[in-house]
């Protein structure tokens, strides 16, 4: 993947070091967190989407870190910082094993993947005359979301499906 940037050689020399070191402790903050964490969520006060993602990992029994910049009314410009870093436009950021994996929708889904796994594993789910199916996702050889590579799956396997058996 490559991201459109400015090449260094269109920037004048005079600017190259306030472009390098703008809001840089924030990005070293969350670079530090990374490498410290297996999960960290980056995110801001009032924005219930960070909310909603620490919810699903704590209710998945996931550990994190939380970082919070701010709110609304306060600290955009250091947040804008971590938006160009990371070319993600929203909060949370959420990064597994040093990945980016996305926001908090993309957590809940992954959090709502592990537990239907679990439940499979554990042999939960299964009424009398019910078999439990696990299923291939259709569209990707890897497990969805990008799970796979930041650790999370064993397999590319989708949400459990449960079938009634007739007789």
């Amino acid at each position: 993947m490559q991201r459109p940037l400015l090449p260094e050689d269109r920037i004048d020399p005079a600017i190259r070091d306030v472009i390098t070191s703008n809001h840089r402790d924030i990005i070293d903050e969350v670079e530090a967190a990374i490498a410290a964490n297996d999960v960290v969520v980056v995110g801001m006060k009032q924005n219930p989407f960070p909310r909603r993602a620490r919810k699903a990992l704590t209710a998945a029994g996931i550990a994190f870190k939380y970082l919070e910049y701010g709110s609304y009314f306060n600290t955009w410009r250091r947040r804008t910082a971590l938006k160009i870093w990371s070319g993600w436009p929203t909060f949370p950021m959420i990064f597994v094993k040093g990945i980016l994996v996305g926001g908090a929708e993309d957590v809940q889904k992954i959090a709502r993947f592990r537990r239907a796994r679990a439940s499979v594993d554990r042999g939960q789910g299964r009424e009398a005359g019910q078999r439990v199916t696990r299923r291939r996702d259709p569209r990707s050889s890897a497990a969805p979301w990008g799970m796979a590579r930041a650790g999370l799956s064993g397999n590319a396997l989708v949400p459990i499906q449960v079938t009634r058996r007739s007789g």
